[in-house]
């Protein structure tokens, strides 16, 4: 039987059957920048999220779903369903190094080896929307624009002053401004606009100016919010809420959060959390410490609430526009939760924050739009729990995140355990749109989707996506791993190993990571090993120095 095209210019087809009078549905995928597996409170968390938590309780909540272990990678796998090195996201563009930089695979920005879900969705005859952060490519022929996105609002770079504020022009000056770009062409952020609000803002009015212009077709709309990435900044009334929460430090909120967890039934009573890697106990902080720390996650916890309101008030839109009960939501975060103990807004070193740049990171005024930090790995370590470590490591902690689906068709109030990954969300936007992926796009050959559709999941037809025999592996700036259905082969160098080594786990049964099974379970772990190599040469991974 052969498939009809639906009318555009590249060649994407839908299935015969509904290629006469298509019933698609619309699409809201919203990304969380940094967040923690158990920052909301359908996940185990304190923190006021009732707008995400009433999607999430309502729909799946996937307890097993992985990224890449830092932002830019997972956006290009989300974008193009494609393994991050071979989308041109092999490494971050930040800290790529002249081994790499410019390699196939590593261009830094999405490539020409792959076409954005954007590009495939907007020749598929959707609307396609997009507001927050890119981070996959900083020139006009990179950006949402030129990749599928009729209306955009973005940020170029992986970070910005949530406040767009710009010290008497001292960033500028120092070459740290951050690149916004609107519709193809170069703007500014509104100096005291919050990027929370602004961003569901812009998305309101290009919902807003489709409804006024008739324009009926489904839509796909892309919402990447900057937060709660770094520099930790707030609308004040936020962060007062907040004033005294966190004083017992990181070692008690990991309690909490792990008895929370097993309360929703997200992880087995039983469980066994990582112990924390590199950080010392609360106890041992002195008071201006402790002080200093409380307040950073003070201002955290506001800026989940802060984006967990403006959810809220997007769904409010759709369902005032009449298009909510056609929606599939999906919502994830980009990778676990940030660690580095401190934030600059040059991405290309840590240190102290230039003093020309105005900033001022006094207890007083963190969470203001000119303080700069971070919080720390004692914070991201009880938010990552029970997994190991966080953001940057393909450990659990780095690459497993809160997730889940909502809307329609989705068969919900549910919890799935089954083993997903960020590849699977280009297929499933796809085959839910009944669009098959072409084998060329704009005169060039495209990389076929290596995810699996999440649509048999969703509808109630399946458990799983995937067997377990299948392999998938994840790799970053030489910290690799390798998952293969309850198995997981890790190998994690530099500061967080002693001894850098190749390790084997049973996620299942451990999902700490406690465990090392490599002694007792040699077999299976050359065959994970195995299988690492074999996906690092298929994918083109580049071997850390000297191997």
């Amino acid at each position: 039987m052969s498939v009809a095209p639906i009318p555009g210019s590249h060649s994407v087809h839908a299935s015969q059957s509904n290629s006469a009078a298509p019933d698609r549905p619309n699409y809201l995928v919203i990304v969380a920048d940094d967040l923690g597996w158990s920052d909301l409170g359908s996940f185990g968390g304190e923190i006021e999220t009732p707008h995400l938590d009433a999607l999430a309780l309502a729909g799946i909540r996937f307890t097993g779903f992985h990224t890449a272990p830092a932002c830019s990678p997972t956006r290009a796998m989300l974008m193009s369903g494609v393994d991050s090195h071979q989308a041109g996201l092999g490494t971050m563009a930040e800290l790529a190094d002249d081994a790499t930089r410019g390699a196939p695979g590593y261009e830094t920005y999405l490539n020409d080896r792959v076409a954005s879900i954007a590009e495939l969705l907007k020749a598929g005859g959707y609307l396609t929307l997009m507001t927050g952060k890119w981070h996959l490519g900083l020139t006009p022929d990179r950006e949402p624009a030129a990749r599928g996105f009729e209306k955009s609002f973005a940020l170029l770079e992986g970070a910005a002053n949530h406040f767009g504020a710009d010290q008497q022009g001292a960033w500028r000056r120092a070459g740290l401004a951050p690149s916004y770009r609107e519709n193809g062409k170069p703007v500014e952020f509104p100096v005291g606009a919050y990027s929370s609000d602004y961003l569901v803002d812009r998305l309101i009015g290009f919902l807003e100016d489709s409804a006024r212009a008739g324009d009926d077709r489904p839509f796909f709309a892309y919402l990447a919010f900057t937060a709660p990435h770094w520099p930790l900044q707030a609308p004040r009334h936020l962060i007062e809420k907040y004033r005294g929460l966190y004083d017992k430090g990181y070692d008690a909120l990991r309690e909490a959060r792990l008895a929370g967890q097993k309360r929703l039934g997200l992880i087995p009573a039983d469980t066994i959390p990582h112990p924390m890697t590199g950080v010392r106990p609360w106890h041992s902080l002195g008071p201006g410490e402790r002080a200093d720390q409380a307040r950073r996650m003070e201002v955290y916890a506001a800026m989940v609430e802060g984006m967990d309101q403006n959810v809220g008030r997007l769904v409010a839109e759709l369902k005032r526009l009449g298009r909510y009960d056609d929606t599939v939501i999906l919502f994830l975060s980009d990778n676990g939760p940030a660690g580095n103990p401190r934030a600059t807004p040059d991405h290309r070193r840590h240190g102290p924050p230039d003093r020309r740049l105005g900033i001022d990171n006094g207890l007083g005024n963190i969470g203001n739009f000119d303080s700069y930090v971070s919080y720390g790995s004692g914070w991201a370590q009880a938010a990552s729990a029970p997994s190991r470590l966080m953001k940057g490591y393909p450990a659990q902690g780095g690459i497993r995140v809160a997730a889940f689906a909502a809307g329609r068709g989705v068969v919900g109030k549910r919890i799935v355990h089954a083993t997903l990954d960020v590849r699977d969300i280009a297929p499933t936007l796809l085959d839910l749109a009944d669009l098959i992926q072409p084998a060329t796009y704009a005169d060039r050959t495209i990389l076929r989707h290596q995810g699996h559709s999440l649509g048999p999941l969703l509808r109630g037809k399946a458990t799983s996506v995937r067997s377990s025999e299948e392999p998938l592996g994840y790799e970053l700036l030489f910290h690799r791993a390798l998952r293969k259905g309850d198995w997981k082969a890790l190998y994690v160098r530099g500061q967080a190993e002693e001894t850098p080594r190749w390790q084997l786990f049973n996620i299942a049964r451990d999902p700490g990571e406690t465990k090392d099974l490599a002694d007792t379970e040699p077999e299976k772990l050359r065959e994970l090993v195995g299988d690492y190599d074999a996906y690092a040469t298929a994918k083109g991974v580049f071997p850390p120095p000297g191997e």
